[in-house]
């Protein structure tokens, strides 16, 4: 009997480590959403980079999420961003407009640091912890970065069970 057990012990390890094994190869194109001070600071002071394609994703006067993608990446066309001749005067409209929805709403906006499957950084995002994304590397050289859902702000005013944190595909 101790022989059985043992065995199956072993069987149930050696398929643990194969799953862990296999997971690690197929999220190893995903990178990280992180929240990040600096990020914050740099949008609600209006900073533009200029190395940063930028793209807002909802309603034109409060979107639920403003991205800047490092220039030196493209962003998967099958994604729904609308891409922004960014400027601080447009910046400062557009984060204006956030902050009155999420003023309603007792919630908060974040900036967050866009790093790629081996940490590098590829990017800036900024809005509310609900609006939940992942970021992946694809190998046509494109980076896949879903919109957040486009009932982000009123699932918040709903008191939703998404009210927790910001996921990302790591």
């Amino acid at each position: 009997m101790s022989l059985r057990r043992n065995s199956r012990f072993y069987l149930i390890l050696i398929l643990c480590l194969c799953t862990a094994a296999c997971s690690a190869s197929l999220f190893r194109n995903y990178g990280q959403i992180s929240p990040n001070g600096a990020v914050t600071r740099a949008f609600e002071g209006y900073q533009v980079n200029p190395q940063y394609r930028y793209y807002v994703s909802g309603p034109h006067i409060n979107p639920n999420a403003i991205m800047g993608l490092d220039r030196d990446y493209r962003l998967d066309p099958s994604t729904l961003w609308r891409e922004v001749d960014m400027s601080p005067d447009l910046m400062k409209e557009l984060i204006r407009g956030m902050k009155a929805i999420v003023f309603r709403n007792q919630a908060s906006l974040y900036g967050f640091e866009m790093l790629d499957g081996n940490g590098r950084p590829i990017g800036v995002w900024y809005s509310i912890l609900q609006a939940r994304t992942f970021l992946r590397m694809n190998s046509n050289g494109t980076v896949r970065i879903d919109t957040p859902d486009l009932d982000t702000y009123e699932k918040r005013e709903r008191g939703g069970k998404d009210s927790g944190d910001f996921t990302s595909g790591s």
